[in-house]
Parts: C-alpha cells; structure tokens; sequence
C-alpha cells in the first residue's frame, strides 16, 4: 500500500461495498486484474479478498511482502515522505523495513515525521490496551473502516490488536474462532473480547475494559455497560447487543 489507507470493494466497481481499508504498508498478493485499472488481492496480513484500484499498490518481492512487519504509526495522522512527494498515514499503519525513522517500501526509500513504536515492546496489559483504546472514542462507525475518521466493529479490534503485535482476523465472526473462551464474564479481564450475535450469527465484537465496560464501535467508538446477558446503553439504558461468547486471544493475557 503505496496510499495513506485505501478501500478494498466487494465488487471492481467504485460504487460497489467497502468491506474493508487497508492502511499504508499493508501488503497483499494481487489474484487477478480487471480493466487495467482494479486488482483483486488478498491481505497477506489476514486473508481477506477484495477488489482495489492498482495505483494505489506499490510492486515489491513476495518474500518481502510476507515479513512480519514490526513497527507501526502511533499518531493519529502521521507524514511519510518520499524524495519527491509527501503523504498522511493514519494511526496503525505498517512501516515496512523500518529502523531509527527511516524505512523503505518497495524500491522507495521513504521517512517518518510523526510517532510510531514496536508493535511487540510491550506485554498486553490494562493500562496500555485503555491508552490505545481511549484514543478512538467518538470516531464515526463507517461500515469497512479501519481508522479513526471510520471504523467498524472488527476493525477498531483488528487494529488495536495490531499494535499490540497480536493479528486478527478481520470480520468479528472470524475473530470469534480465536483464542480461548472465558467461561463467564467475571472471570474475564481488561482486553478480552466479547462477541455478540444475532439469530445465532456473531454480528459485532467489542474490548472488555472490566469493572463491567466494554469499549466498541457502535454508531461511534463508545463505552457501554457489559452484563452475562450483553450490552446496555449508558446513554439510554436500552440493552443493544446479546452476549454469545468471550473469548482471550493474547498468548500473554492482559492483566
């Protein structure tokens, strides 16, 4: 990904479905081409399908495609620059051979003017998942979105998890297959995640704060009350989304 973030379409159509954003750094393998101007590609990083526009990939070896990648964007907006042209990358995007500033993406030698970290410094915990989640609060829900000017659900976990080193799948019914359950809610810890279903189908997944919170994105990044039975509305006290399962998806759980 040659672009700050990008949508990927469910269809080679601008007006098609934004299922998905993939963030500057980002890498994929390309399936198929469509009218010279759309690739269909695959996120090296989690699997996921769907149709981008070829100007916004950058052409690099495969075996550099797959390295993990280590360090990450920690500002909300952050500059790249490239020898002859700037861009603004979000929060969460991937800074392929990166060291002391400076990296390079494909053939492009490129730096950083802003903030960014080692996606694994640091054990999980409570106060660094509430420092990296606090920061979403009130971004817009957008249907696809993995940035603070619009997230979804999965997305806003996806990338939190990220930058903890811990990668996800992206959609929530995916990210429900991972890790281990927690038998119940007050067994559960800052961190964990909550899974939510509709007619039995996991349809929205949130962060467990504890102390019965629970941080998602539902309208907007919010933070509601979690009870065995699922979310209430801190605004209205309406109950929103029904609990179907928590599930601990750290090798080092948070504490």
């Amino acid at each position: 990904m040659i672009v700050g973030a990008a949508p990927v379409r469910c269809k080679a159509r601008h007006e098609s479905e934004m299922a998905n954003q993939l963030l500057f750094g980002e890498t994929v393998k390309v399936l198929k081409e469509k009218k010279g101007l759309w690739a269909k590609v695959r996120s090296f990083h989690d699997g996921y399908e769907g149709w981008m526009i070829k100007s916004q990939l950058l052409e690099t070896d495969e075996h550099l495609a797959k390295l993990n990648i280590e360090y990450v964007s920690t500002g909300f907006l952050n500059l790249i620059h490239f020898k002859e042209m700037t861009i603004r990358i979000p929060l969460g995007a991937s800074l392929p051979r990166f060291a002391d500033g400076q990296g390079m993406i494909g053939d492009l030698p490129y730096h950083i003017e802003g903030s960014y970290g080692k996606r694994n410094e640091q054990k999980p915990n409570a106060e660094l998942i509430k420092q990296l989640t606090f920061q979403w609060l009130n971004a817009p829900y957008q249907w696809g979105g993995r940035t603070m000017l619009g997230v979804d659900c999965s997305g806003f976990v996806q990338v939190n998890y990220k930058m903890m080193g811990i990668d996800l799948p992206r959609d929530a019914w995916q990210q429900a297959q991972q890790g281990e359950a927690v038998r119940k809610l007050k067994e559960a810890v800052c961190g964990d995640l909550a899974f939510f279903d509709d007619r039995e189908e996991i349809v929205h997944v949130g962060i467990l704060l504890g102390d019965g919170k629970i941080i998602h994105a539902s309208g907007k990044v919010r933070i509601d009350t979690i009870d065995k039975k699922g979310i209430i509305n801190s605004d209205t006290g309406k109950r929103t989304h029904s609990l179907r399962v928590i599930k601990r998806c750290s090798q080092n759980s948070p504490v």
